[in-house]
């Protein structure tokens, strides 16, 4: 992969569905990396939404 090439879908808008699902997997208490590669986003992505959303999101350990 060249530098500057990442995510194929950068800084798309999160739909209701993914929202939802966001929700119910960190209520899970499921792992930043599977739920970011669940949803098919950076971790760094569905960091930030669950921090706007107040969600928190369970630490690996």
């Amino acid at each position: 992969m060249a530098k500057g090439e990442g995510f194929e879908r950068h800084k798309q808008p999160w739909t209701a569905a993914e929202v939802q699902k966001l929700h119910t997997l960190a209520k899970k208490g499921m792992a930043l990396k599977a739920i970011a590669k669940a949803l098919t986003r950076s971790e760094e992505s569905v960091k930030d939404r669950a921090k706007a959303d107040g969600l928190g999101i369970a630490k690996l350990r």
